[in-house]
């Protein structure tokens, strides 16, 4: 492909050589949110146009805040890897890929500029206006990636991203002493959490059994919606932030 249009106006377009058909989906009803974690922005713009690389995303966001589209939306991108969602796991064929640029956790991660969120705000306005996308299926790659992924990170400001429109958040229940749920614990209440993070969509087995992919699961948790405290320990206020999200996909659903 020489070229194309790009889906997103404001988007200029470097095509890369790494997508195919979507396999699963006549057109995406997930976004799946990145950082680039590599030094620089031209670095990761390279390496995603590079068929040696065998890795792209839809587009990517610069510091500064210019989009750049590297595959169209109705193809699929190589951006999730091994991943999951509601026991789906060809996310790539579900989902467009928006890879952000920070140098991340291993790098130096930093604050995400304003100009690079606002660009990343209009952009998934109009992604999920094209495709009719949910708010609740706006993730991070750390969602649909635990353990393996931790990216865009707790720095990530989703609060930015769902005052404008875009997103599923509730406010974060305060942090308290009290009792918590962690590893090596093994009862109903685990069994409990296990079935809430899985009907929220995260890939969890309901065992009853606080083991380490549930504690995996709670940090990615954490990192997206309580963002103040990220440790995998499952404490009250983890279990009412979920318990919040979980009532208000209901209350969305019933009317």
């Amino acid at each position: 492909m020489s070229g194309f249009l790009p889906d997103e106006p404001s988007a200029e377009v470097r095509v890369s050589p790494n997508f195919g058909p979507r396999r699963e989906a006549t057109k995406p009803d997930m976004i799946v949110l990145h950082y680039t974690g590599m030094k620089t922005g031209a670095g990761a713009e390279a390496l995603l146009c590079d068929p040696a690389s065998e890795v792209s995303s839809h587009y990517l966001v610069h510091e500064g805040g210019r989009i750049v589209q590297m595959v169209r939306e109705s193809d699929r991108a190589w951006h999730a890897g091994k991943s999951s969602w509601f026991g789906r796991t060809d996310i790539n064929s579900c989902s467009v890929g928006i890879e952000i640029v920070n140098p991340g956790h291993l790098l130096g991660y930093r604050n995400f500029p304003k100009r690079q969120i606002d660009a990343v705000i209009g952009l998934c306005r109009g992604i999920v206006q094209r495709h009719s996308i949910p708010a609740q299926r706006v993730l991070a790659h750390s969602d649909v990636a635990p353990g393996r992924k931790i990216d865009p990170g707790e720095k990530f400001p989703w609060q930015a991203l769902f005052e404008a429109g875009v997103g599923h958040l509730v406010e974060a229940a305060p942090i308290r002493r009290g009792a918590v749920l962690k590893a090596g614990d093994a009862d109903a209440e685990v069994e409990a959490l296990q079935s809430m993070l899985a009907l929220y969509g995260y890939g969890v087995e309901i065992s009853g059994a606080f083991d380490r992919q549930t504690e995996i699961v709670v940090d990615a948790f954490q990192r997206h919606f309580r963002q103040r405290l990220v440790d995998g320990v499952a404490d009250g206020s983890t279990i009412r932030t979920l318990e919040r999200l979980l009532a208000s996909v209901r209350a969305v659903s019933s009317k």
